[in-house]
C-alpha cells in the first residue's frame, strides 16, 4: 500500500512540475508578444507626432496670415511669429520623440512596464499620472491631459440647442381670441430643434443669421364640450353627443426657420484667437420658418354607462401638409421671448379659417 502512494504521490507532483513549467512559458510568451506590440505601437506613434506637429504648425501659419491680412500685425510681425510657431513646433517634435525614445529604451530592458494597467468596464486601462507621448482612449490621465491643438483663430459659426415653450391658440376668421373654443392655459406648444449662428461681417458681431431644423408640436385644448370632425375633408367644431371629460388636438411639425440677428457683443481678444460673446447682451431676431406637418391626432375622453372611454383618432383630418409662418424673439443672453405664426392655415378645408399661434420662451443652449 506504501508503494502505491508514493507511486501515485511522485506521479502528481511530476504532472504539478510539469503544468507549472507550461503556464511558466505561456506567460514568458504571452509577455513577450505583449513587449513586442508595445514596441511597435512607440515606434509607429513617432510617425504621428510628427504629422500632427506639422498639421498644427499650419494652422498656426493660417492664423498668422489672416491676421496679416486684416492688418493687425505687419509683415515683419508675422514673419517673426511664423519663425516662432516653426521653432515652437521642431521643439515639441524634438521633445515628443526624445520620450517615445525612453519608453522604447524602458521595454527593451525589461519585461514589466512601469504603468499600472486597470481594467475599466472589461476592457484594459493605462493608468498614468500627468500627460506623455502617446495618447488615446486607453489612457487615464490625474491632471490636465496634453493638448496642444492651436484654436481657430476667428470662429464665425457657433451652433446651439432650441428649446422653446408657453401658450399656444388659433387666430380664427370672423372670432376674436376672447371668444376662442380654446382654453388658453391648456393649449401650449414645445418647440426643440439645432441651429446655427453666423457672423455676417467680418469686424462686427451687430449682425448674425441663424438657421437650423426644429420640431414643433401644437396642441389645442378644446372646451364647450365640443370636438373636431372631419366631415367629407371639411373640418369643423361639433358638440359632443355626451359630456366630454377631455378633448385635445395635436400637430407635429418640422420646420426650418432663418432668422436675422442683431444686437450688440463683447469681442474677446486672446494672445492666438479672438471671439465675440453676447452673454448679458440685447440680442432681437426677426424670422420665418417654412417645413412639413408629421401627423396629427385628437385624444377624447368622455363616460359611457359609467364606463370611462378614452378614444385616440390619429391622421384623421386634413391638416395643412406644407406648413410657414413667421417668428420673432426678443431677449437678453441664451433666453428671450418667443412669438411664431402659421401663415399656413392649420386644415385644408375648414367651415372658419383659422392659423396657429404660439407665444413663450426661448432658450438658445450652446
Amino acid at each position: 500500500m506504501k508503494i502505491i502512494i508514493t507511486y501515485l504521490s511522485i506521479i502528481v507532483l511530476s504532472l504539478a512540475f510539469t503544468t507549472i513549467q507550461a503556464q511558466e512559458k505561456q506567460s514568458d510568451s504571452t509577455r513577450t508578444i505583449y513587449k513586442e506590440l508595445e514596441i511597435k505601437k512607440l515606434i509607429k506613434s513617432k510617425k504621428t507626432v510628427e504629422l500632427k506637429e506639422k498639421a498644427f504648425l499650419k494652422e498656426d501659419i493660417l492664423a498668422i496670415n489672416i491676421r496679416l491680412k486684416k492688418g493687425e500685425v505687419t509683415l515683419a510681425k508675422a514673419n517673426s511669429l511664423k519663425t516662432e510657431a516653426a521653432q515652437k513646433r521642431a521643439l515639441n517634435i524634438e521633445n515628443h520623440l526624445a520620450i517615445i525614445d525612453n519608453e522604447i529604451a524602458l521595454w527593451n530592458r525589461t519585461d514589466k512596464p512601469y504603468q499600472l494597467d486597470i481594467r475599466v468596464e472589461g476592457k484594459r486601462k493605462r493608468f498614468r499620472i500627468g500627460s506623455g507621448s502617446s495618447t488615446g482612449d486607453n489612457l487615464i490621465f490625474i491632471g490636465k491631459e496634453s493638448d496642444d491643438t492651436p484654436k481657430k483663430y476667428d470662429k464665425r459659426t457657433y451652433k446651439d440647442l432650441v428649446f422653446a415653450f408657453g401658450f399656444n391658440n388659433a387666430i380664427i376668421e370672423g372670432q376674436s381670441l376672447e371668444n376662442s373654443p380654446y382654453r388658453i392655459g391648456g393649449s401650449g406648444f414645445i418647440e426643440l430643434g439645432h441651429d446655427w449662428k453666423t457672423r455676417i461681417f467680418d469686424t462686427s458681431n451687430f449682425w448674425r443669421f441663424k438657421y437650423g431644423f426644429s420640431f414643433q408640436w401644437n396642441k389645442f385644448d378644446i372646451k364647450n364640450n365640443k370636438f373636431l370632425v372631419n366631415t367629407n375633408g371639411t373640418t369643423s367644431l361639433e358638440e359632443f353627443s355626451s359630456e366630454l371629460g377631455k378633448a385635445k388636438f395635436r400637430t407635429t411639425n418640422l420646420v426650418f426657420p432663418f432668422h436675422l440677428e442683431f444686437g450688440p457683443s463683447k469681442k474677446i481678444e486672446k494672445k492666438n484667437y479672438f471671439r465675440y460673446s453676447t452673454k448679458k447682451k440685447l440680442k432681437i431676431g426677426l424670422g420665418a420658418y417654412v417645413g412639413l406637418n408629421l401627423g396629427n391626432m385628437q385624444k377624447l375622453k368622455y363616460r359611457v354607462d359609467g364606463d370611462r372611454i378614452k378614444d385616440k383618432q390619429k391622421g384623421e383630418f386634413e391638416v395643412s401638409n406644407f406648413v410657414y409662418g413667421l417668428s420673432s424673439y426678443v431677449g437678453v443672453g441664451s433666453s428671450a421671448l418667443y412669438v411664431k405664426y402659421d401663415l399656413s392655415p392649420v386644415f385644408k378645408n375648414q367651415t372658419n379659417k383659422q392659423n396657429n399661434i404660439s407665444v413663450g420662451l426661448r432658450l438658445d443652449l450652446d
